[in-house]
């Protein structure tokens, strides 16, 4: 098959071992950087140029878009769709991924566990907003953040009236959710692959730091999901429309919650950490439905 890696980071881990693990099962796979891309939009023509070239006869895509530039890797994205091209992601996917309002919503209608979060406009609220949350220390969180940044944790009610108060005035969207105090500083990141959990590490954070994130030096150690955890991780994924992803939870005393959904996540620390072969489970999925008939995506949002 003709791959085609959508990504800014040839030299990237995950881009790198995708494409070694294509080339050793025998495909005709290629890095290209989508920021690079340019597109015509006309009547029954959908094409996408990369340096002067046209990227024709390809049977598949593996979008690595960077948060920053989802607005226009996601465009790149939906003309290859527009050719019929399969995508391990859909752009529409990608876009509601990215998007933490939209993502937790899609979640809750689907039964997923997340924390109790609040989304609120007008700073006469704040109060309410917190009570609803039930109370101090809270999380705030930029609604389009990523790897940790834009994530506050507000200890006391000033401070959280503070943060949402300046968050406000600079017009930056944000999310209120409740603090789960059995979890703090840990999570879980499983990587779905095809409605399976084929890789999964728990994180935890250095010092006393509540984020747990490995791009804010959070470490990693392999973990065994129960059962609940694991259809939660399978659950969230099919609410996004995502095959492919990584989905963040944490461990409460409600039972698992839902973070984060990745449209683009590293498969670095999982493979590191668990030996597990994720390069190869992706290239596989991708073998045995690029050649099926594109899906109609169902979550309808």
């Amino acid at each position: 098959m003709k791959i085609i890696i959508l990504s800014k980071g040839p030299a990237n881990y995950t881009t790198k071992r995708l494409k070694e693990t294509a080339i050793a099962r025998g495909h005709e796979i290629r890095v290209v950087n989508y920021a690079k891309c340019y597109m015509a939009v006309e009547k029954g023509n959908p094409v996408v140029y990369y340096k002067g070239e046209k990227l024709t006869d390809v049977d598949a895509i593996i979008p690595r878009i960077a948060q920053s530039y989802t607005k226009y890797g996601s465009a790149v994205v939906r003309q290859f769709e527009m050719q019929g091209v399969f995508t391990t992601a859909s752009s529409i996917a990608i876009v509601r991924s990215r998007d933490k309002l939209r993502a937790y919503q899609l979640m809750a209608k689907a039964g997923v566990g997340v924390p109790k979060t609040v989304f609120a406009r007008e700073t006469a609220d704040f109060e309410e907003v917190l009570d609803l949350v039930g109370g101090a220390p809270v999380i705030i969180k930029v609604a389009r953040g990523t790897h940790g940044n834009g994530v506050v944790l507000a200890e006391t009610r000033k401070a959280a009236k503070a943060v949402m108060q300046a968050f406000y005035v600079e017009s930056v969207n944000f999310l209120v959710q409740e603090f789960i105090e059995e979890s703090a500083g840990t999570d879980i990141r499983a990587i779905v692959v095809g409605g399976r959990v084929v890789a999964s590490i728990k994180r935890q954070s250095l010092d006393d730091d509540f984020r747990s994130n490995t791009h804010q030096g959070g470490v990693g150690k392999t973990v065994k999901l129960t059962e609940e955890e694991e259809r939660t991780a399978i659950k969230a994924a099919k609410s996004m429309g995502l095959p492919i992803c990584g989905v963040d939870m944490m461990r409460s005393a409600r039972g698992p919650l839902v973070l984060e959904i990745n449209s683009s996540s590293s498969i670095k620390t999982p493979e590191l950490i668990t030996k597990r072969d994720v390069a190869e489970k992706i290239i596989e999925y991708i073998e045995r439905n690029a050649k099926a008939r594109r899906r109609k995506d169902r979550v309808g949002a």
